[in-house]
């Protein structure tokens, strides 16, 4: 019980060591779930959508740079056309993808806007990302964008994916594009406090402040169902955790609702969960080191 207690001593000082560095964080990508933007009758929540917005223009305007990787064009077309449930076909939620695409991006515009900031929609897809000239290509324009001052609001190309070779959801691409760049911090804001040791409305369940190391027993307490109009799910956050850490890039899944999440998880508050980058990928890489 003693060297348990140690080890637990020990994890919470790596974990608040690791949060204290992430205020250096200079380039970011802020993943958005349907959960967040969108109720769940598809409509998108204004609301919550210009808190977020609000925080990604903040940092901005003290000098960060801030991807958004958005889901909510399927939800925003089921609502468009007063469809109830997300269709298992894939021609019907290309279709739902291609008119709610145009009612997320008009947000987006309008929002940012009303806080000097100009967005710039990029649709990817996993070919984009798989191929080596694409992702080449995919980076620069990224970079461009950022040097700019540009926002780009990401998302899957849903249009033209096919169920074989898409990304399954926005957490994996989220991640590829923080792998991209790279990035210094990946954020996954969801509809939970962050991953908790079982269901977190099961007594007894507590949420993990901070994972050195994603193991499977993490992974078996991470199974579970989202949100009936979302894709991903708390394994699929791991997923993307694990894919971001062997880049180099720490990744913090926090609640989306909660306001000023942001700023909280760079000044290094104990907010949702800290997922390590992986001590044995790129050594030499330090948050906010120079490109």
């Amino acid at each position: 019980m003693e060297r348990a207690g140690e080890r637990f001593e020990a994890v919470e000082r790596m974990g608040e060591a690791a949060r204290f560095r992430l205020g250096s964080a200079r380039t970011l990508v802020v993943k958005v779930g349907t959960s967040t933007v969108a109720y769940r009758g598809g409509s998108l929540n204004y609301s919550s959508l210009d808190q977020v917005v609000r925080g990604v223009a903040d940092l901005w305007n003290e000098g960060r740079r801030v991807l958004l990787v958005s889901s909510g064009a399927i939800a925003s077309g089921l609502a468009k056309l007063g469809l109830k449930r997300r269709p298992g076909r894939i021609v019907d939620k290309q279709a739902l993808a291609a008119v709610g695409q145009a009612i997320l991006m008009q947000a987006y515009e309008k929002l940012f806007a009303e806080y000097g900031r100009t967005v710039a929609q990029v649709l990817l897809t996993y070919q984009d990302l798989d191929d080596r000239v694409r992702r080449k290509n995919a980076r620069n324009t990224l970079l461009r964008l950022l040097d700019w001052g540009v926002v780009p609001v990401i998302n899957e190309n849903d249009t033209v994916a096919v169920e074989e070779i898409n990304f399954g959801d926005n957490d994996i691409l989220s991640a590829m594009v923080a792998s991209l760049l790279p990035a210094d911090l990946l954020v996954i804001l969801t509809d939970v406090e962050g991953l908790y040791t079982g269901e977190p409305s099961l007594p007894g369940s507590r949420r993990l402040s901070f994972v050195p190391e994603i193991t499977p027993e993490l992974e078996q307490a991470s199974q579970g169902r989202g949100s009936p109009l979302a894709r991903g799910g708390m394994a699929s956050k791991l997923m993307a955790a694990r894919l971001a850490g062997k880049a180099g890039v720490p990744t913090v899944v926090a609640p989306g609702y909660r306001r000023g999440v942001l700023r909280e998880i760079l000044e290094g508050e104990d907010v949702g969960t800290l997922f390590a980058a992986s001590a044995e990928e790129e050594p030499s890489r330090k948050v906010g080191e120079a490109r």
